[in-house]
């Protein structure tokens, strides 16, 4: 049998489709990665903020999760938007025995400035969940949130990558620079050298689901088998021509565009 790679995100909705479940179902698909998904809230969004949200209760995630173990290996999977300590903890309990990368993006805020987690839930990402992770993709404001300091240069980024690994115990950090100035510079480090993924930076206000495409490459390229730091290069390409190629749609930040890369040779 012909074996198909699959991966499996775990997180919030977004109706408008740019981002949460629907971005990185869209971008396994694009990538060729059969996607599968756990719903643990659903987020009444569109690109000009958040509306509402609603919590999938946690025996209902739970159940979902034993749904997809019980009957479909995947060979990686990623989180997203987990809201509160009681999802975070129903995550953990079922995943840290796969032996599988674990990518997690650790949404606390959109794009737009909407928190989306409580106090107590960003302890427990930190303490809990950033220990099972093979990456933790975080951009400038999470990675602040996570070691508890102001990041202004690429410097501090390279030292917050490295705290994340060795104080915080992540398997690897990507601290991705898109909220800096000059070109969108991330750095990835997975305990020994310091990798640099650079892009130039687009003007556009399209950047609505970037995080979350940017980390379902990811984790669509490890399913497939690339190693770490080559999953990244190629889902960093797939995010700057995604996001080169972003739709001005909706009334606020439109989304990026998952099948650019069909239309566009990527260099």
């Amino acid at each position: 049998m012909h074996h198909i790679p699959a991966a499996l995100t775990i997180a919030g909705t977004d109706p408008s489709g740019g981002a949460g479940i629907q971005a990185d179902l869209k971008t396994f698909q694009e990538l060729k990665t059969y996607g599968m998904s756990i719903i643990t809230s659903v987020v009444a969004q569109n690109t000009t903020g958040v509306q509402d949200v609603q919590h999938i209760t946690v025996p209902m995630i739970k159940q979902q999760l034993d749904s997809v173990l019980s009957d479909i290996p995947f060979q990686a999977f990623k989180t997203g938007m987990l809201a509160n300590v009681d999802i975070m903890n129903a995550i953990s309990n079922k995943i840290s025995g796969l032996a599988i990368p674990y990518i997690m993006d650790p949404v606390m805020v959109t794009t737009s400035g909407d928190t989306l987690i409580s106090e107590d839930s960003r302890d427990y990402l930190r303490e809990s969940l950033l220990p099972l992770t093979t990456l933790v993709t975080p951009n400038v404001p999470e990675a602040e949130v996570i070691i508890g300091e102001t990041i202004e240069t690429s410097e501090d980024m390279q030292r917050a990558a490295k705290r994340i690994v060795h104080e915080f115990g992540a398997g690897a950090a990507l601290v991705k620079g898109g909220h800096m100035q000059g070109k969108a510079v991330d750095f990835l480090y997975a305990g020994e050298k310091m990798h640099t993924f650079s892009a130039e930076r687009i003007d556009t206000k399209n950047t609505h689901g970037t995080g979350c495409t940017y980390s379902a490459a990811i984790t669509a390229y490890l399913s497939q088998g690339y190693k770490l730091s080559d999953a990244v290069q190629q889902a960093k390409d797939f995010v700057t021509a995604a996001i080169r190629g972003a739709f001005s749609i909706g009334h606020g930040s439109g989304p990026t565009n998952h099948w650019v890369h069909r239309t566009e040779r990527v260099t």
